[in-house]
């Protein structure tokens, strides 16, 4: 089986990356390769996995949703709470990673995630719809409840911001 797995493999042929190509600011590349995977109507295409490490290192990862993205850095939301929330907070060290397989791409991101302002973070948050909101209110992140009926559907509550 094992052999199997390890002749999984696809050749990728789509494009190379020439350093004459690439943008000498790094925002205005990501811009560049996410209006490509914009109009490709990749399923999920804000979809990245972020990854985190507790301050001994105990690595942790997950998918969140980009939901903006500048020169300031890279947006995502989460609970200040929940496990990545309290991660975090003890190491703001991360990284994120978006996968295109569509356009046969890969893009890796470094830095130190830090929180938004309390107005940006309250203006996503209004801007959910109102299901959302009281559910992630209402939602205990990352804590075991006790009977199926507690947990509350809706996603993460507020804003982390990224910077590479």
């Amino acid at each position: 089986m094992k052999k199997e797995i390890a002749e999984l493999r696809k050749d990728y042929q789509l494009e190379t990356l020439d350093e004459s190509d690439v943008a000498a600011n790094a925002i205005d590349q990501f811009t560049s390769w996410w209006q490509q995977a914009i109009k490709s109507e990749i399923d999920e295409v804000n979809a990245m996995t972020l990854a985190t490490a507790t301050k001994n290192g105990l690595p942790s990862a997950r998918i969140v949703l980009l939901k903006d993205y500048d020169e300031r850095g890279f947006v995502f939301y989460t609970n200040y709470k929940s496990h990545k929330g309290n991660i975090i907070d003890e190491n703001p060290n991360v990284a994120l990673v978006f996968f295109w397989k569509e356009l046969e791409r890969q893009i890796r991101i470094e830095g130190a995630a830090e929180k938004v302002s309390n107005e940006e973070s309250d203006a996503y948050f209004q801007s959910r719809p109102a299901e959302s909101r009281i559910g992630a209110w209402a939602s205990p992140q990352s804590e075991v409840v006790s009977k199926r009926e507690v947990i509350f559907h809706g996603d993460d509550d507020v804003i982390e911001h990224f910077k590479p």
